[in-house]
């Protein structure tokens, strides 16, 4: 397994539970505890989730409604971001470009369970508002009830 700089785990694009758990193995340090933390209260918390790594990067999402969350390894934390976070209370810290995207950077020993039990079944239900990825690699938004293929 490789490592990317700052140590992200280089995993190719696959669609699954086993992909996010070779990246959660990789992932270094007590990153790997974080990651198995994270996938474990998505899936508790968010019935019915969609794993897949794309970008060397875990995503979780609804069959038909698109990804809600993703988290990346760095240096010194975790980066978790929120697709639709700007609809969460309170809005996580951390935005950039996509006025709809919304993150916070977990470091060693600071993860925040509770609030995180919260934010993933809240983003996942924000305003039928879900994020798909296209074969470019551009986030777009996607309001479409009927859901789209990718």
């Amino acid at each position: 397994m490789r490592l990317l700089s700052g140590g992200n785990p280089q995993i190719a694009k696959a669609d699954g539970d086993a992909p996010v758990q070779a990246y959660i193995a990789a992932m270094p340090e007590w990153k790997s505890d974080v990651g198995r933390r994270l996938d474990e209260l998505i899936v508790r918390n968010v019935p019915k989730v969609r794993k897949a790594v794309r970008w060397n990067s875990p995503f979780y999402g609804i069959e038909g409604q698109g990804w809600f969350v993703s988290y990346h390894v760095f240096t010194k934390y975790i980066k978790v971001t929120f697709l639709n976070g700007a609809s969460l209370n309170p809005v996580p810290p951390g935005g950039g470009k996509d006025p709809d995207a919304r993150w916070v950077d977990i470091y060693e020993g600071e993860i925040d369970e509770e609030r995180l039990a919260e934010w993933f079944p809240a983003v996942c239900r924000a305003a039928g508002v879900g994020r798909i990825l296209t074969n470019c690699g551009v986030l777009v938004c996607c309001r479409s009830k009927g859901g789209v293929k990718h």
